[in-house]
């Protein structure tokens, strides 16, 4: 221990003094000195004499590359980046509003509800539905519509029928 102390004393100096030239922060620079020593204290091999000084300051700026490496890869994050999908608040409700819409639909008649999903989720002309339901045109026109009210009122007073996401 009393030979690390010395290595300390002696090289504590010239190794904080090269750090704080390369980092040019003072707070880096006992950062690096610290690890540098106890790199060395910790060194598998013992450290030949005539090159301890030379060893410690390879230490050091191998120490200041790594931690310059770590700085560049590093981004900071925008204030103003948002993330594009919706928050857990705006999911819960679609999902709430989803399952409010397939419980009016439910509560639909056969028929009624046939006609308005014809209508809302394969878009299919008026006509058309009248030809596949075997009922008229105006019969279509007022089944759809009373189905479209009679969900507002079920539910929370605004409609969106589409397939869910």
């Amino acid at each position: 221990m009393t030979d690390f102390s010395a290595l300390y004393a002696k090289y504590a100096a010239d190794v904080f003094r090269f750090a704080m030239y390369l980092s040019g922060d003072r707070g880096e620079a006992e950062d690096i000195t610290s690890e540098t020593f106890v790199r060395a204290w910790t060194a598998p091999e013992p450290i030949a004499m005539a090159t301890v000084k030379g060893y410690l300051l390879t230490i050091s700026r191998n120490l200041f590359l790594q931690e310059l490496r770590k700085k560049s890869r590093a981004v900071p994050l925008q204030d103003n980046m948002r993330d594009p999908h919706p928050g857990p608040e705006a999911e819960t409700e679609k999902k709430a509003e989803y399952v409010a819409v397939i419980a009016g639909l439910q509560q639909l008649p056969e028929l009624d509800r046939a006609a308005l999903l014809m209508s809302a989720f394969e878009g299919m002309p008026y006509a058309d539905i009248a030809r596949a339901l075997g009922i008229s045109l105006p019969a279509v026109k007022m089944k759809i519509h009373r189905s479209r009210l009679a969900l507002i009122v079920a539910g929370s007073g605004k409609i969106r029928l589409g397939v869910p996401r």
